[in-house]
């Protein structure tokens, strides 16, 4: 089966993609394109799954580069292949012939591009990293790299809707904790449950940071088991472990 590649018309001018699971030799609950190096799938067949990607996005496989993801707000800012993955969860460049990337299974993967400046970034995520400024914090490493806020295009890919993101009130506090306008990204449950809209909450965050256009590709990854690994359906089933979907960005 081939790769299938999703893309934004708004990030046209650089090479990108948001990979669905499908295309991949993995097996089992890993089924497809596991792109995860830390989950329990074969090494080498993740490093198969790993160079189909590379080789999809025209680079040699040591130059598809990506951090050891801890859900925060740290960004590295990278010019040549790195001899490890630093712990963090965004990367920027302007170094062509590098491709960015980040991996997800129903966190915000988040693409960023300024075409005109030649910057390019990937950001992972999370309800914590979002809430800790991590996107926010790749536009400004964007920006030291010569970038102009305004014309950063920022889009995020499939991730978990809200219709599926249940939580608990402690989690609502939190969110309140920080400002209480966050209170318009939470709806109603059942019980005490309420429903947090991710993708939203991310879109907000982005445009506050003042790029120029963000959008969401409008993907659910829980909801789409045939193209998407999802943390959270994983744990509802009872699966030992899950598959990483791989978000990438070149120049």
């Amino acid at each position: 089966m081939t790769l299938e590649i999703l893309t934004s018309d708004s990030l046209a001018q650089t090479r990108h993609g948001f990979f669905t699971r499908r295309g991949g030799a993995s097996s089992g609950v890993f089924a497809g394109l596991n792109c995860g190096q830390g989950s329990s799938d074969q090494s080498e067949v993740v490093t198969i799954n790993r160079d189909r990607v590379a080789d999809a996005m025209g680079v040699p496989p040591a130059h598809l580069l990506g951090v050891h993801q801890v859900h925060s707000a740290d960004v590295v800012s990278v010019t040549a292949p790195l001899p490890e993955k630093p712990r963090a969860d965004a990367l920027v460049t302007k170094t062509p012939g590098l491709a960015l990337s980040v991996l997800s299974a129903d966190c915000q993967p988040v693409l960023f591009a300024d075409p005109d400046a030649g910057v390019i970034g990937a950001a992972h995520a999370g309800w914590r990293g979002a809430l800790d400024g991590v996107m926010e914090a790749t536009v400004d490493a964007m920006v030291a790299l010569g970038a102009e806020r305004g014309n950063i295009t920022a889009a995020i890919g499939p991730c978990i809707s809200q219709r599926a993101y249940e939580v608990g009130p402690e989690f609502f506090e939190d969110f309140l904790t920080h400002d209480p306008e966050f209170s318009r990204f939470f709806a109603p449950g059942v019980d005490d449950r309420l429903l947090f809209d991710l993708p939203g909450f991310g879109l907000s965050r982005l445009r506050a940071a003042g790029v120029g256009h963000a959008e969401w590709t409008r993907h659910c990854t829980y909801s789409d088991a045939d193209r998407f690994y999802s943390y959270r359906r994983a744990t509802h089933a009872k699966e030992a472990d899950y598959g990483r979907l791989i978000t990438v960005i070149t120049l």
